[in-house]
């Protein structure tokens, strides 16, 4: 197996369903098959910058010979997405050097993996990527970690949110997460039974959100309906809604409430309206099965890039196998956002959901109508 190597892993951004399966596939194949010693590096950048390590082996990461990494949710390395890392690239890169590591691996969205691969470029790592995260946006791969298991949570709130809103004849707006991308509200609205489905990438009038929900009375009878919004759609005016956390982090949130109220500006006290925003509820839970497959085949994937010296590659997911994918073109491409007259789009426009259906040279007409119609 030739020289044995010492590989590290981190865990980067934010933490999302089957980080630990990857990181129970890697330390699996890379010590039972290699023979190679895997270090844990804790929080991402910032154990690099304070040199601290885990050492991981198969049987230190199981219990009494039950191994729960392939099912539990989170990192037992911890996630961090918040930070200047560029400002203190010196220090991080020496701590791969001063950790006598030779190669790692690092499971991250795009945001996470281009700052990796520019502290990777400068100082010489020898970096391999894992995707994950729950918007789906990273490039040249159609799964990332974590996707899958979003859509099942959405899908399952938006389940339970029916049965209330159908008892007390609402129209229930559920502002889910995706940041600049719509995939997981496309995904999740779709299989959640959604009657309306606002995302970053498709104009939409309030207008047509409104005269679906007439029609879903009128003509169905039916006095309930569920619109889902991704976080990152926008207002009219075309602006995002943003809110500054504890830490003085600014976050996209408050879309959800936006189109409520336009909603029953629009309608007035004939419709009543609810907004739910899931939240971090969406990162949370035991990862789906086939979250766990996807996780088991990068990190095996990983570990083999790795024995062949393939370096500054991420695998993905393709036609229904694992490849491996220059990281260079992954983040140049990334993010990648829903494509409008794409087949998922044009499945939910089949099933009767109203996605919008302006050009972007016609929205300044639909706000104008909105408008008139509310005085």
């Amino acid at each position: 197996m030739g020289k044995q190597k010492r590989l590290g892993i981190l865990t980067s951004g934010g933490d999302c369903p089957g980080l630990n399966t990857v990181i129970r596939a890697v330390v699996s194949h890379a010590t039972l098959t290699y023979n190679w010693e895997v270090l844990g590096i804790p929080y991402a950048t910032q154990g690099l910058l304070q040199r601290r390590t885990m050492v991981l082996n198969v049987h230190g990461l199981d219990l009494h010979g039950i191994d729960p990494l392939l099912s539990t949710g989170g990192t037992i390395l911890g996630a961090m997405n918040k930070g200047d890392t560029l400002a203190q690239a010196e220090e991080i890169i020496s701590g791969y050097q001063e950790l006598g590591l030779d190669a790692l691996i690092a499971v991250g969205g795009d945001g996470s993996l281009s700052l990796l691969h520019q502290l990777a470029q400068r100082g010489s790592w020898k970096l391999v990527a894992v995707p994950k995260t729950i918007d789906n946006d990273v490039a040249l791969t159609t799964l990332s970690v974590g996707f899958d298991t979003a859509i099942n949570t959405i899908a399952d709130a938006l389940y339970r949110l029916t049965f209330t809103a159908a008892s007390h004849d609402r129209v229930m707006v559920v502002e889910v997460m995706g940041r600049e991308a719509g995939h997981l509200a496309l995904h999740s609205g779709i299989v959640g039974g959604a009657d309306v489905i606002l995302i970053p990438e498709i104009p939409y009038s309030i207008d047509q959100v409104c005269h679906k929900i007439s029609e879903l009375r009128d003509k169905w009878k039916r006095k309930f309906a569920i619109v889902v919004v991704a976080e990152g759609a926008k207002t009219l005016n075309g602006e995002s809604r943003y809110y500054t956390d504890s830490c003085g982090q600014v976050r996209l949130r408050g879309i959800g409430e936006y189109i409520a109220d336009q909603i029953t500006n629009f309608v007035g006290s004939e419709v009543e309206v609810r907004v739910t925003v899931l939240g971090h509820v969406q990162r949370g839970g035991l990862p789906s099965a086939l979250d766990r497959f996807m996780a088991t085949v990068f990190g095996k994937a990983a570990v083999d890039l790795i024995a062949q010296e393939n370096y500054s590659q991420m695998v993905a997911w393709q036609n229904g196998q694992v490849v491996s994918v220059p990281l260079n073109e992954v983040i140049a491409k990334s993010p990648v956002s829903v494509d409008p007259k794409g087949f998922v789009v044009q499945t939910a426009r089949s099933l009767g959901i109203y996605l919008g259906n302006l050009k972007p040279d016609e929205q300044s007409t639909a706000i104008l109508t909105c408008a008139e119609s509310q005085q």
